[in-house]
């Protein structure tokens, strides 16, 4: 079938296409004589070659059978309608073919309509022309629309998991409180305040990723100390680690200065920290050294946690919204999975980067910033 259709749309029959060969089907000559009938035409990179060939087929065809009608004694009142009744089917035939990855699209298109982002145009990888590249085109926007959707009902799951959490915890305290099981000592009151901030933490998550897909984000621009701004970054995340036992071991340059919005990069580097510290085995280290390239006018930051592997193929996912990992060993929290990509976003803000790089010693964040960035003004 031209579609990886899950259901029909509800009240319309689906319609129906030929059949066309799909990826990694059999080439043999059934499957070959399939896929010719279906689109006989398409083998060029241009459909104006296609068209001009198509019409140039179609008259010679009717040229030379008018002239064996004629040759062999026919009348021309009755030539001449067979060789146009002749032209027409053979017309039709290969244009039937030169349509059959639009007739497709649309069937994908009310599918997609309908809420099923599996539907595909098959017969996209067989030909060159414009039509085959628009339906390569549209299996680009169809996968990305999938991935959309995924994303929509992860980040449905996820936020109701993370707020389901803390919100929990407030009500079996505050229940506890008022049924007079416990008594609200300090202890208790910073329980709730506790999950409190858990709260006002995924609530800013989800606030910064609105802005993320909004593109509405203003900078600040002004100069600050950067060994500075590191050691104040860091400190509130040495209290938060609490009795896990990591080391987080500074090496910046002294009086380093450079530009930049201190409130967005302050949400780059804290995510960062943080992931390297969550995904940390206790009692390790966590090192953080930064040097100045002064050829391309950068300050670049390794962000080291000792003991913990990125692989390869996942060096990039992990930068995508909602996605999560493990947590340190012996934990199941992953966070809400909008860390590292709020922390690409803020650097991509300022025109720097952040990329896992290769590193004997473990995972190696690496966040490369414009000493002084250029922002445009939009």
């Amino acid at each position: 079938m031209p579609l990886n259709r899950q259901k029909p749309s509800k009240g319309k029959p689906a319609r129906q296409s030929r059949p066309v060969r799909r990826s990694g089907e059999s080439q043999g000559l059934t499957a070959k004589l399939d896929r010719w009938r279906d689109r006989p035409i398409g083998m060029f990179s241009s459909l104006k070659a296609e068209l001009s060939i198509l019409i140039t087929l179609s008259t010679a065809i009717a040229f030379v059978l008018a002239w064996h009608f004629l040759k062999w004694g026919w009348s021309g009142w009755l030539a001449m309608p067979l060789t146009l009744v002749v032209a027409l089917g053979i017309t039709y035939f290969f244009a039937h073919g030169l349509t059959a990855p639009l007739r497709q699209m649309r069937d994908a298109a009310e599918a997609m309509a309908a809420g099923d982002y599996t539907v595909r145009v098959e017969s996209a990888n067989d030909s060159r022309d414009e039509v085959g590249q628009l339906a390569r085109s549209f299996n680009e926007m169809a996968e990305e629309l999938q991935h959309a959707d995924q994303m929509r009902r992860d980040m449905v799951a996820n936020v109701s998991h993370e707020l389901r959490t803390p919100v929990s915890a407030l009500q079996a305290l505050v229940e506890n409180m008022a049924d007079g099981v416990v008594e609200p000592t300090p202890a208790n009151l910073e329980g709730i305040l506790d999950q409190t901030h858990k709260l006002s933490d995924l609530i800013a998550f989800l606030l910064d990723m609105s802005r993320v897909e909004a593109g509405a984000a203003s900078l600040e621009i002004e100069p600050f100390d950067f060994a500075e701004f590191i050691d104040d970054t860091v400190k509130p995340l040495e209290i938060a680690d609490g009795g896990h036992g990591h080391t987080i071991h500074v090496d910046v340059p002294e009086h380093l200065r450079m530009e930049g919005d201190p409130n967005r990069l302050s949400q780059l580097f804290t995510n960062v920290i943080a992931n390297a510290l969550k995904h940390s085995p206790d009692g390790t280290e966590v090192l953080i050294e930064t040097h100045e390239n002064e050829e391309r006018g950068t300050v670049i930051t390794n962000v080291v946690n000792y003991g913990s592997r990125i692989p390869e193929e996942a060096r990039n996912d992990i930068f995508r919204r909602y996605v999560k990992g493990t947590g340190r060993p012996g934990t199941g929290s992953g966070g809400t999975g909008l860390g590292l990509s709020i922390a690409r976003w803020a650097a991509g803000l300022h025109g720097g980067t952040v990329n896992v790089v290769p590193d004997p010693r473990g995972a190696n964040f690496e966040i490369e910033l414009p000493k002084y960035p250029t922002i445009d003004d939009e």
